[in-house]
């Protein structure tokens, strides 16, 4: 049985990280992960990673979190809501995913994260910790499988059953010993939805494993060369991400609107035309995705995939 110090102090934890505005916390060991190594490492060689070549490097610390701070015994797992049900008012206006609607996730909760650990330092001491928001090689998803927060569905994305999928992760690696939570069931079932409706085929016929090489998200973000040829069919009218197997899921009828002021569109987004989108030029792009996570792919990047869709 954990002793009386840790329990309080994962349940202030908790409490804290949910006054801050995540849904869900969870807390697994700080561990070397065997299994999913296995899996990471047959991935890669397959080449589902694309031109992403920095999933190929410091794979000792994306299966063991003690490399990434020195003493970790918890890996905490936290959940924000982004899911917004607004959508874009020109039907036929380029479409962008909507955790990009507000202001760069990145920067939204890794300020929250670095709040929570200063508050964990106050209340309980000399706690040695890291933060981490999709920007360090650490597997978020399996991290959060493990403390129970979710499953990870057959599209590769984690589900929480009373929240769906619309949601961030982000995770915490202390030296702190914290009370860990447990895995929860596959809900999946004989589900296919998003099997079915991947217009790239990205999703593996039976589900769990994804050739990030076909993602459109990945074409229209990651992939820095020309959009191949061979997809000019199976873009979907997408420009930034996709969210079709997300949108298809069953239990995102569960998904609740994100209250994250943060989150906001631009005033100018959603109502922005086919036209507009053909028109765009820098200077709106810099207005419209001001510390935006579109600007990732620049302004260089959003054309090309605008253009590219123009040619369908």
């Amino acid at each position: 049985m954990p002793d009386t110090s840790v329990i309080q102090n994962t349940q202030l934890i908790k409490q804290k990280a949910q006054e801050m505005g995540f849904l869900f916390v969870g807390i697994a060991k700080a561990t070397q992960l065997d299994e999913e190594a296995r899996k990471l490492e047959l991935w890669l060689n397959k080449g589902y990673h694309g031109k992403m070549n920095y999933m190929e490097n410091h794979f000792d610390k994306r299966i063991d979190p003690r490399k990434l701070v020195d003493g970790a015994k918890s890996v905490v797992s936290l959940v924000y809501n982004y899911h917004n049900p607004a959508l874009q008012s020109d039907s036929e206006a380029p479409k962008i995913s909507q955790y990009a609607y507000g202001k760069d996730y990145h920067f939204v909760i890794k300020q929250k994260l670095k709040d929570l650990l200063a508050f964990i330092q106050n209340q309980i001491g000399a706690v040695n910790g890291r933060c981490f928001v999709d920007s360090a090689p650490v597997m978020e998803r399996d991290w959060a499988k493990r403390s129970g927060v979710g499953w990870v569905g057959k599209h590769t994305l984690l589900i929480h059953p009373k929240q769906g999928s619309y949601f961030f992760l982000a995770e915490l690696i202390i030296d702190l010993e914290l009370e860990v939570d447990h895995p929860i069931r596959d809900y999946c079932g004989t589900c296919t939805r998003c099997i079915d409706a991947c217009p790239t085929e990205a999703i593996s016929p039976k589900g769990y494993i994804l050739d990030g090489s076909k993602c459109i998200s990945y074409l229209t973000i990651e992939l820095k060369d020309a959009l191949p040829k061979d997809f000019s069919d199976k873009m979907g009218n997408w420009m930034f991400g996709c969210d079709i197997c997300q949108q298809v899921c069953p239990w995102n009828r569960f998904a609740t609107p994100h209250d994250e002021p943060e989150f906001l569109p631009h005033p100018d987004l959603l109502d922005m035309t086919k036209a507009d989108w053909q028109d765009i030029t820098e200077e709106v792009f810099r207005k419209v995705f001001k510390k935006s996570a579109v600007k990732r792919t620049k302004f260089s990047g959003l054309k090309r995939n605008i253009d590219f869709l123009d040619t369908l």
